[in-house]
């Protein structure tokens, strides 16, 4: 399954990352905050607005606000 399929309060490991689906810049963000493969992953919040983007996506102590088109290049393995 991908990142923005996640339930709602689960948690997961990221397993695979399509980089390519992300523009550079983004990825190198994404990167940097820690949010690439093997990183433990959780679904906090998911937006209100239209295709309910962002979603808040905990890693260790921080929260990050991921765009949904992002998240879906990320496949994760729920724990």
């Amino acid at each position: 399954m991908t990142l923005d399929l996640l339930p709602f309060g689960s948690t997961a490991l990221i397993t695979a990352v399509d980089w390519d689906q992300i523009p550079r810049e983004d990825a190198q963000r994404l990167r940097v905050l820690g949010l690439d493969e093997g990183a433990e992953v959780g679904l906090a919040h998911r937006g209100v607005f239209g295709g309910k983007d962002p979603l808040a996506v905990t890693i260790g102590r921080m929260t990050v606000a991921l765009r949904r088109s992002h998240a879906a290049a990320m496949t994760v393995h729920a724990e």
